[in-house]
C-alpha cells in the first residue's frame, strides 16, 4: 500500500502507539464541565477521532493547578479539583477510545502566564516569572513566588496520578512553547529572576524538570510524558513576531539554546518532544494561517530529531500524507500530528489507509471555526464540518419519508446541503447557473496560499457524484421553472454579488472576483478599494506577481470588520501587506477614476493615485430576488448561505446543514 510507513507503530515511553498520527492537541473550550471533568460532547470529540484511525489521542489543555492561576469554571478540564469525577468521566472516555486501538494522553498546562486570553479566562491578575507586561492586556504580571511554583508543580503530580487512574496512557506537559507559563521561564526574556528559577538555561528549565520528575515520582518511570516544545521563539520584540524569511534579532530562544534545551528536557526524563516554533508575540507560527507553507515545522523537527534519542512529533499543516510520508522517511519527524486535520475530517487516517484520499474533507486553515471561536466564544467546532466537538447533538437525523428536493445554487450552502440530504436518504436535485461547483469558493482559491478553498469546492463535486445527486450546470431558474418542476421542497442558495459603484472612468474599475478568475487584466499598478479579507488578500496575491498595489481602506485600519478573524490569521496579514510591498491608506473616501489617476481624501488631504486598474473589494450583497418571488407559493421553502445574510464559509456551511438535517 502507498504511505505504508505512516501504518507502522512505535513507542512513546512504554506506550506502543499503533501508527504514525497523533491528534494534536487544541484548546479543549466547550469540552469542559463544570466539576473540571469532560462533558459528553468532549467525550463523543476525543472518540469520533479515535474511531476515524487516530493511532494517539492528545487531548486539548487540561489544568491541575487550583490555587495559583484561577480558571473560570467550566472552561477547560482540571485534572485536581474534583479527582474522584475526573477520574470517572475520563474512564468513560479512555474505555471508548481504547475500543477502537488507539492510545490517549492528556494534555497538562503548566499555565498560560502573560498569555491569558482575557474572553476565555476571566479578568484573575495574570502571572508571570517576573514582572513582565502582558500579551493582550495593558498590564504587568505578577511574578509568581517560589511556594506557588512548588503548588503547580505538586498539582502536576496529583493531576497526573488522577489521570494514570482515569485510564491514560500517558501525559503530554504544556509547555516549553509558544510562550506559555513554563516557556516564560524558560526563555530570558521573559524571566529576569536571580534566584534558583532565573539565570542559566538549566536554571530557566528547572521547573519543567521539577514536573517531569513529580509526574515520574507519582506514577512510575514507566507512565510516559511527553512535551509540547518550541525550539526557536520568532519574536522580534514584545508583541512584535517575525515573518517567513525576514531577517531579524532573535529576542526570545534562538535555536542554538533551543536544541541544548531539548537535550537537557530529554535528559531530565521526557520520553518524547512535540516539536515547533514560535510564541504568541508571533502567534502565526504556532497557529499556521494559509499564509504559512505546509509542513512548516518539518526542518526544525529534523534539527530536533538529531540531538535527542526520543521521539520527535511534528504538526503544522501536515495534512499531504505525501510530505508527511517523506518526513518520516528523511529523518525529520517520528510522528505527523493532526490538528486542525481532524477537526475537518476526523475519519482521516482511515480513509488514507483505505485509499480514500479523494474523501478526506479539506481543512482550509481559515481559523475561524476553531482558534476564532475559541478565542470570542470559548468553544472549539470547524468552520467546514459543522458536526465537530457537537457530534451527538448533531448526528444526521432520521427520516419517516423521502422527500424530492430542489436546492438553487451551488456554492459551499448549496452544496452541503444537497449533500447532508443524500445522506440522509432524500433526494435533492442541485442547479448551479455557472459551469462549476464552489461558488465564492472559486474566486476566493485562486491566490496559491488558497489551495484548500479550491480542494473543498471538488471535496463537494466528488461527495455529490459519489452520493448520486443530480447536479445541472448551466441553469439560472425562474419562478416559473421552479413552480413548474416536481418539488417538495425548494432550498434557495443564490448566493451574492460584489457590490459595485461608478467612479468614473469604469471600462478598468473591476470586482475583485474579475481579477481573481482572471477574466480582467488589472495591468501592472493597481488600486484595490477595500481593506477586508478580500481585498487584502486580493492585493497579496497581485504584490506576489510583482504588481505595484496599493489599498485604499474608509475605516482606520485593515481588516476592521471580519470576524472571529483568529489573531494568528488577521496579525499575520496585517503585516504581510507593508512587508510584500503594498501601499495602504486608511481612513480614506475616493471620489473618481479618470485618466488613469484615481483621487481619494484621506486625512484632510487629496491623494491622487496613478493606476492601470481599480478593483473593488467593498463587499457583496444578497441575491436573494427568487427567493422572495416564491417565499408565498412554496409550502417548505427556506433561504441559506449569503443569499440569507452575507458571511463567511462557515456560517453558509452551518445554517445549511442545520436546516438539511431537520428536512
Amino acid at each position: 500500500m502507498k504511505y505504508k510507513n505512516l501504518f507502522t507503530p512505535i513507542k512513546i515511553g512504554s506506550a506502543e502507539i499503533k501508527n504514525r498520527f497523533a491528534m494534536a492537541p487544541m484548546g479543549p473550550l466547550g469540552l469542559s464541565d463544570a466539576q473540571g471533568g469532560f462533558n459528553q460532547r468532549g467525550i463523543d470529540y476525543y472518540t469520533e477521532r479515535a474511531k476515524g484511525g487516530t493511532g494517539l489521542i492528545i487531548t486539548g489543555v487540561t489544568f491541575s493547578d487550583c490555587e495559583v492561576e484561577q480558571q473560570s469554571m467550566p472552561n477547560c478540564p482540571n485534572s485536581t479539583f474534583n479527582p474522584v469525577h475526573f477520574i470517572r468521566t475520563s474512564k468513560e472516555m479512555t474505555e471508548r477510545v481504547h475500543a477502537y486501538g488507539s492510545k490517549i494522553f492528556l494534555m497538562m498546562s503548566g499555565g498560560f502566564g502573560r498569555v491569558t486570553i482575557p474572553t476565555n479566562l476571566g479578568e484573575f491578575p495574570p502571572v508571570a516569572p517576573s514582572p513582565i507586561p502582558h500579551r493582550w492586556l495593558d498590564k504587568t504580571c505578577r511574578p509568581l513566588t517560589k511556594e506557588e511554583i512548588h503548588s503547580i508543580v505538586k498539582s502536576f503530580g496529583d493531576g497526573a496520578y488522577n489521570a494514570k487512574r482515569g485510564g491514560f496512557d500517558g501525559v503530554e506537559i504544556h509547555a516549553v512553547h509558544e510562550g506559555y507559563l513554563l516557556d516564560q521561564f524558560a526563555i530570558s526574556m521573559f524571566n529576569q529572576r536571580d534566584d534558583e528559577y532565573g539565570g542559566s538555561l538549566e536554571n530557566r528549565l528547572r521547573f519543567a524538570r521539577e514536573v517531569v520528575e513529580e509526574i515520574k515520582r507519582r506514577c512510575g518511570d514507566d507512565f510516559p510524558v511527553a512535551l509540547r516544545f518550541s525550539v526557536k521563539s520568532m519574536i522580534k520584540d514584545w508583541r512584535d513576531g517575525a515573518l517567513p524569511g525576514e531577517e531579524f534579532e532573535e529576542k526570545g530562544r534562538d535555536i542554538e539554546e533551543g536544541l541544548e534545551a531539548a537535550r537537557l528536557l530529554v535528559e531530565y526524563g521526557y520520553d518524547a518532544l512535540d516539536t515547533d516554533v514560535g510564541t504568541y508575540d508571533a502567534w502565526w507560527w504556532n497557529h499556521p494561517p494559509m499564509y504559512q507553507e505546509k509542513g512548516l515545522y518539518r526542518p526544525y523537527c529534523k534539527m530536533v530529531k538529531d540531538v535527542v534519542d526520543v521521539p520527535v512529533l511534528c504538526a503544522g499543516r501536515m495534512d499531504d500524507p505525501q510530505m508527511a510520508s517523506a518526513s518520516l522517511e528523511n529523518g525529520e519527524c517520528d510522528v505527523i500530528s493532526l490538528g486542525r486535520p481532524l477537526l475537518a475530517d476526523p475519519d482521516y487516517v482511515n480513509k488514507l489507509r483505505s485509499g480514500r484520499l479523494e474523501d478526506v474533507r479539506p481543512c482550509i486553515s481559515c481559523h475561524e471555526g476553531c482558534m476564532g471561536r475559541i478565542q470570542e466564544y470559548s468553544m472549539i467546532n470547524c468552520a467546514v464540518n459543522p458536526q465537530a466537538a457537537r457530534e451527538r447533538v448533531t448526528a444526521y437525523e432520521p427520516i419517516c419519508k423521502s422527500k424530492k428536493v430542489m436546492v438553487v445554487g451551488g456554492g459551499v450552502a448549496g452544496c452541503e446541503a444537497a449533500r447532508v440530504l443524500a445522506i440522509r436518504g432524500h433526494r435533492p436535485e442541485l442547479f448551479e447557473k455557472s459551469q462549476q461547483l464552489g461558488g465564492n469558493l472559486i474566486p476566493g482559491g485562486a491566490p496559491d496560499f488558497k489551495e484548500d478553498d479550491i480542494a473543498l469546492a471538488k471535496w463537494y463535486e466528488r461527495q455529490l457524484s459519489k452520493l448520486e445527486v443530480p447536479v445541472h450546470y448551466g441553469c439560472k431558474l425562474s419562478r416559473e421553472d421552479v413552480l413548474a418542476a416536481d418539488f417538495e421542497t425548494v432550498i434557495i442558495a443564490t448566493g451574492s454579488s460584489p457590490k459595485v459603484f461608478s467612479l468614473g472612468e469604469d471600462a478598468h474599475v473591476y470586482t475583485a472576483a474579475d481579477v481573481l478568475n482572471k477574466e480582467k487584466d488589472c495591468g501592472e499598478t493597481a488600486v484595490v478599494i477595500g481593506g477586508g479579507l478580500v481585498g487584502c488578500e486580493t492585493a497579496l496575491w497581485l504584490s506576489q506577481q510583482g504588481k505595484k498595489v496599493t489599498i485604499v481602506e474608509a475605516l482606520d485600519k485593515l481588516l476592521a470588520v471580519n470576524g472571529p478573524l483568529c489573531h494568528a490569521n488577521k496579525d499575520m496579514l496585517e503585516k504581510l501587506v507593508p512587508y510584500r510591498g503594498v501601499e495602504v491608506i486608511t481612513s480614506a473616501r475616493v471620489t473618481d477614476y479618470q485618466n488613469g489617476i484615481l483621487t481619494a481624501e484621506s486625512a484632510g488631504e487629496t491623494k491622487k493615485i496613478p493606476a492601470d486598474s481599480v478593483i473593488l473589494a467593498v463587499g457583496y450583497k444578497e441575491e436573494n430576488a427568487l427567493y422572495h418571488e416564491l417565499e408565498f407559493d412554496v409550502p417548505e421553502i427556506y433561504l441559506l448561505g449569503d443569499a440569507k445574510k452575507v458571511s463567511n464559509i462557515m456560517y453558509g456551511i452551518w445554517d445549511a446543514f442545520e436546516v438539511a438535517n431537520h428536512i
